[in-house]
């Protein structure tokens, strides 16, 4: 994939050229330019060849993942979003399933995945949206909060009860019942097309169902969110390598008190922050990706570990380029303003820190040789 990659990097560089910071400010991307991002396949680039992806391997994807991260987060999110979404349609959906969403998904359609509910955020045993049968058809009944790029989405992924299990459920977003409300004013990834999604009786194919019916809610929302926690984390690795980019410029150009802020040790100290916390969230995302193309049974750890080191070293990480670069950075529209605003977005979607420590806290319980 290396000469493939490689142009893969510059065409979407090209693309998004100087534009993020304005992109920010509006609150929205160009439709047509994901449109035609989609039907290029490079929104979902792990999505095998013969469904129109480019079959990209975890580690190849995270690389591609990394660089439209530091271009700009909200393009990153409606990424993470339609990967997430080609994932969940891979491993929950039949054959058939895959044939007929997948060329969708790297043909130009957008889409989305929806999980979170106003009362059940990373508690989504608590989820009350249902999915029931009637007669050939089945109901989607519900309300889903801060689902991204659903402001885009043609097709939303939605998660609900079925009976004592789950369903994930294809909806298409035009459908009857359905609709989309954008949150306007998010903090970070301000045009992500952040929306919440109301669901009233809509009324779908049977075979709108991914895979069957009453699964274990556990396997939908691991599916589905191992795959965006992956992502995000890459996702973060661009936020450091941005603001690494940024802040080492500015140190080394401007002058204080007669030579480059880089030579006063305390800024030069902080310099030395940003470059460890990239290297630190490069490392651990590097060895998920690598679990996840081995198939490791230690993936999923490995994965929560990624999101939780990357997202929390991309915060911090964003909040010293913004110290370094002092005013010249405190603006809307700059890069290490976005990042500093979306950076601490990453610590609360697709898992909060919270959630990932405990989930941590658990896998060093359940290790062998612990108490």
């Amino acid at each position: 994939m290396g000469e493939d990659l490689a142009g893969a990097l510059t065409a979407v560089t090209l693309r998004v050229g100087d534009l993020a910071g304005e992109w920010d400010r509006t609150g929205l991307l160009p439709l047509d330019l994901l449109h035609e991002l989609g039907a290029e396949g490079r929104l979902c680039a792990e999505v095998p060849e013969e469904y129109g992806g480019w079959g990209l391997s975890s580690v190849h994807s995270g690389t591609y993942t990394a660089h439209v991260g530091g271009l700009c987060g909200s393009l990153r999110s409606v990424m993470t979003s339609q990967g997430m979404a080609a994932w969940t349609v891979r491993r929950l959906g039949t054959a058939e399933q895959s044939a007929m969403y997948l060329p969708r998904l790297t043909g130009g359609e957008l889409a989305a995945v929806g999980f979170s509910e106003p009362g059940a955020g990373s508690d989504l045993a608590a989820m009350t949206t249902t999915v029931r049968r009637d007669g050939d058809s089945i109901v989607v009944d519900g309300h889903k909060k801060w689902v991204t790029a659903a402001h885009y989405a043609d097709l939303l992924v939605i998660v609900g009860r079925y009976e004592d299990g789950a369903a994930a459920v294809v909806v298409p977003a035009d459908a009857p019942g359905v609709r989309v409300e954008r949150i306007t004013d998010p903090l970070g990834c301000r045009a992500a097309g952040h929306a919440d999604v109301r669901l009233d009786g809509v009324r779908l194919p049977a075979d709108s169902v991914l895979g069957g019916y009453a699964l274990p809610l556990s396997l939908l929302v691991t599916t589905a969110l191992a795959y965006g926690r992956i992502s995000v984390a890459w996702g973060c690795v661009g936020i450091l390598r941005a603001c690494l980019a940024a802040a080492t410029a500015h140190a080394a150009g401007r002058e204080q008190f007669g030579e480059p802020l880089a030579g006063h040790q305390l800024v030069a100290g902080h310099l030395a922050d940003i470059f460890t916390a990239e290297q630190v969230a490069s490392r651990v995302c590097e060895h998920a990706s690598s679990r996840w193309d081995e198939g490791a049974p230690d993936q999923v750890v490995a994965t929560v570990l990624a999101k939780h080191v990357s997202a929390t070293q991309a915060a911090r990480g964003a909040a010293t380029a913004v110290q370094v670069l002092a005013s010249a950075g405190a603006r809307d529209g700059h890069p290490v303003a976005r990042a500093y605003r979306d950076a601490k977005l990453m610590e609360i979607i697709e898992g909060s820190n919270e959630l990932c420590r405990l989930m941590l806290a658990q896998h060093a319980l359940s290790r062998p040789g612990a108490p």
